[in-house]
């Protein structure tokens, strides 16, 4: 496992890193879902593609779980459900209920595992070798950070959770038409899947009470917000006053 100075040293050039690609997407946008494009190359089924971008995630904590010796310490072992429980619905739950002919680019997904395969790292490596010995022991499981964050985390799962469900249920079989989702967080946000999973790492972050945590969740802005905001002004331009009389923001509401 690496030292605790490189372990510092990498969760720098992760923030640091996701400032720019922040910057970046606002140039660029990662070509798939609705902005899918054939201009990001070879291509795969949008199930396969979210399996093969989110599982390995899930895969590699397994391993730095199982390889630590806190494995069975209440409190890193409650962390890990919480964080196992997102990527198994994200892995293996979300892509089956994905609907219609929708397609991945093979380049989105190798960068999607590179960045999963370094936050596994980041994570597991936080909670199962590097942060201070007793920093979870079972009491920190009635801490308030602990308390306040898997709310925050739980909640931010279920509007993740709930949005999906909206976006899915849009369209009618054999109905190609595009609609503005409604209903549920989408009274306040245009891409309230992304608000959901921004909130949900906040609370991870807050739980975990880690620089490790927060990186991940600037991340997490980072990637997403650009995206929520093209998808906003794509609506805006799909859709004219019909969408602007609803006065959305993109990710976060009231604010951005």
């Amino acid at each position: 496992m690496i030292t605790l100075p490189v372990f510092n040293t990498l969760l720098l050039v992760m923030a640091l890193t996701a400032v720019v690609v922040f910057i970046s997407l606002h140039f660029v946008s990662a070509g798939y879902g609705m902005m899918y494009t054939r201009r990001w190359g070879p291509s795969v089924d949008n199930r396969l593609g979210w399996v093969m971008m989110e599982a390995p995630v899930f895969i590699a904590m397994c391993f730095l779980w199982s390889w630590s010796p806190r494995q069975w310490d209440i409190a890193p072992l409650v962390i890990f459900c919480l964080f196992q429980a997102h990527y198994f619905q994200r892995s293996f739950i979300f892509p089956l209920l994905i609907k219609g002919k929708s397609r991945m680019p093979l380049s989105i997904i190798l960068m999607g595992v590179l960045f999963n395969l370094i936050n596994a790292l980041m994570q597991g490596g936080w909670i199962f070798y590097l942060s201070p010995e007793g920093m979870y022991s079972p009491e920190w499981l009635c801490s308030p950070q602990f308390i306040v964050g898997t709310i925050i985390f739980i909640a931010g799962m279920a509007i993740n959770i709930h949005s999906d469900h909206i976006i899915r249920h849009l369209r009618r079989p054999g109905d190609t038409r595009h609609y503005i989702p409604r209903g549920g967080m989408f009274r306040y946000v245009s891409s309230a899947n992304y608000f959901g999973e921004f909130v949900e790492w906040t609370g991870f972050a807050i739980l975990t009470w880690s620089w490790a945590g927060a990186v991940f969740a600037l991340w997490t802005f980072a990637n997403l917000a650009p995206r929520a905001r093209r998808i906003n002004r794509r609506y805006a331009e799909d859709f004219g006053e019909e969408f602007s009389r609803l006065n959305l923001r993109a990710i976060i509401p009231f604010v951005y």
